[in-house]
Parts: structure tokens; sequence; C-alpha cells
């Protein structure tokens, strides 16, 4: 999807695809799929389920490669103990 975003500043942020894998740097770099943008804030969803939180698009980035391969054990770790569907 190549759409942008405004941020808080003015600077333009690209519009990532729902259910892309995002790292916010605000909170330790959770992990989080991106859901929306909920005025000038962007939804994340964690990704074994769970609240929604609200992040700052300057402060969000793509999950390199590494960090995709975690959140995807995890929630296949949490599927397999029935916690998410």
């Amino acid at each position: 999807m190549c759409t942008e975003n405004v941020s808080l500043n003015g600077r333009p942020h690209h519009l990532p695809a729902p259910g892309e894998l995002l790292v916010d740097t605000s909170r330790q770099g959770r992990v989080g799929e991106f859901r929306g943008v909920a005025g000038p804030y962007w939804s994340l969803r964690p990704v074994c389920g769970g609240t929604e939180w609200e992040a700052e698009p300057e402060h969000v980035r793509p999950a390199d490669a590494i960090e995709q391969l975690r959140a995807e054990n995890a929630r296949c770790n949490a599927r397999s103990r029935g916690e998410v569907l």
C-alpha cells in the first residue's frame, strides 16, 4: 500500500498495510500488527492478542526479519496453548 499519513510534526509517513508487523520504539521495542489510523496515531495490536494501543508514527518502524520470526513463533506457541484462535 502506498498511502501516506502526516505525523504530529507535519512530516509524511508511509502508511503500512493492515496486519504488517511493526516495532513501537517508545514501548521498549514492542511488536504489534498495524490495525489502522486513529487521528494522528497508529493503532497496533499485540501479535498474540490483547488490547490495541496507539503509537506515534515517528516511534514506529517495520519489524526486521528476526523480530518477525520471534513474533510469529510467539503467536504459534500461544495458539498451541489455546490462548489465540
